[in-house]
């Protein structure tokens, strides 16, 4: 068993956003030894995942539904699945966006780079995107794509 203050530092989150957690609904199982909150390892996971969802842009709201799904049972694993499945997409949706913003800019970086080490922008210019080297042609390929 943790205490909220052993919790805090284990996840780098504020007391008080545990205390809000807590009031929100989101520990239903915990456990109080004279009013303080005792966390066990079921909370300490469940933390994990919601640290998860919220890296992941799902609303307090959401994941108070997603708590309230799994004391549900086997009855709503349809529903649980679904919502993993959905903020899974979305991330992978946002990390495409992400590496072409990456590849954009190491394109870019390269580009600049051998236009001042050459003093010819022009001549950088030319070798789009035939003559580039791999790694940067297929940077500037997926970052236009």
């Amino acid at each position: 068993m943790y205490t909220i203050g052993e919790v805090s530092k284990m996840f780098d989150i504020p007391i008080s956003t545990l205390r809000y957690y807590d009031k929100e609904g989101l520990f239903p199982k915990i456990e109080r030894k004279s009013g303080i909150r005792q966390f066990s390892e079921e909370e300490i996971e469940a933390l994990r995942v919601f640290e998860c969802l919220k890296k992941s842009a799902l609303k307090i709201r959401d994941i108070k539904k997603f708590i309230d799904w799994t004391e549900l049972g086997n009855e709503t694993l349809e529903e649980r699945k679904k919502l993993f499945h959905n903020q899974k997409k979305q991330i992978e949706e946002e990390i495409n966006h992400l590496n072409k913003t990456l590849d954009m800019l190491k394109f870019k970086c390269w580009y600049y780079d051998e236009a001042l080490s050459t003093g010819d922008e022009q001549a950088v210019k030319r070798k789009i995107p035939e003559d580039l080297p791999q790694e940067i042609k297929d940077s500037y390929i997926n970052s236009h794509s």
